[in-house]
């Protein structure tokens, strides 16, 4: 079995990553925010094509695994490739929840939670905000 080469990543100072986003990415990404529930843009996005990651440009999501989950966030039921997304314990909010990152440059992209849809059975809940959709060409 063949593994995924190391990630490299991607590290810059407080001052380049809100240079780079805008406010609103920057509290999403940086700071562990979340974004109100059908308010991200495109979070019902229907085309086909790529999510990137706002911050570092990695492709994360395809569209062939988005799902509509009724939540009002992107949902998917799995990343692109193992190893682009990081997983830790989040305890805030008084609840047990997984955090999701960019395994890239450690943006806070949101949650994955275990009632998604087959084959995988999770989903993966994304802000819109901390993502870029690029539409498959025609």
């Amino acid at each position: 079995m063949s593994q995924s080469p190391p990630i490299s990543k991607l590290i810059l100072s407080d001052a380049e990553w809100r240079a780079r986003l805008t406010p609103e990415q920057y509290r999403i990404a940086r700071e562990h925010g979340t974004e109100r529930a059908c308010t991200g843009p495109g979070w019902d996005e229907k085309r086909k094509g790529v999510y990137r990651c706002v911050c570092c440009q990695t492709d994360l999501f395809e569209s062939r695994t988005k799902f509509e989950s009724g939540t009002g966030w992107p949902s998917f039921f799995q990343p692109i490739a193992p190893g682009l997304i990081d997983e830790h314990e989040d305890l805030s909010l008084g609840m047990r929840r997984i955090e999701v990152l960019c395994a890239v440059c450690d943006a806070h992209l949101g949650h994955v939670f275990p009632d998604g849809p087959r084959p995988t059975g999770l989903r993966y809940c994304i802000n819109a905000t901390v993502l870029d959709f690029i539409p498959d060409e025609d």
